[in-house]
């Protein structure tokens, strides 16, 4: 699979207006917490299934971005990475705009794309943002006038 890019831009009526890599890996942590909860309630090990993937970062990327890594036959890697752009708002002005980078990198499965699009509507849903998906599509998960 080619590599792809996904995106979960923070705008300013989302939940929060930046984040950090911390933050994101708290999220995920919670995010595996309650998928692997599913398991428990229909008595299933479920957790190794659910997201099968764990925390690992390289030096010269923290605080900008880490990877989760899985050793599961049918998933490879799901890199996630924070930064910031310039956005036009629609009366002229500037500002700068928080945006959560899911990046699926050459070598990943269909595996990982489909659990790297359910972990970032989690993460859109929760922090109120506009993900713009693998495909181009974009859903809005914050109160639009």
């Amino acid at each position: 699979m080619l590599a792809a890019n996904s995106f979960i831009k923070l705008v300013p009526s989302s939940a929060k207006e930046i984040i950090t890599t911390e933050e994101l890996k708290e999220l995920f942590l919670y995010y595996k917490d309650i998928t692997g909860k599913i398991g428990s309630q229909i008595k299933w090990e479920y957790n190794d299934a659910a997201f099968p993937y764990e925390i690992k970062e390289k030096p010269e990327a923290k605080g900008t971005w880490f990877y989760l890594y899985s050793e599961n036959d049918r998933y490879n890697a799901i890199l996630l990475g924070i930064d910031k752009e310039n956005v036009r708002e629609e009366d002229g002005s500037e500002r700068e705009q928080a945006y959560i980078q899911v990046t699926l990198p050459e070598g990943a499965t269909f595996g990982d794309k489909g659990k790297a699009n359910e972990f970032c509507k989690f993460l859109a849903k929760k922090l109120k943002g506009e993900l713009h998906l693998f495909n181009g599509r974009i859903m809005y998960f914050y109160n639009r006038k």
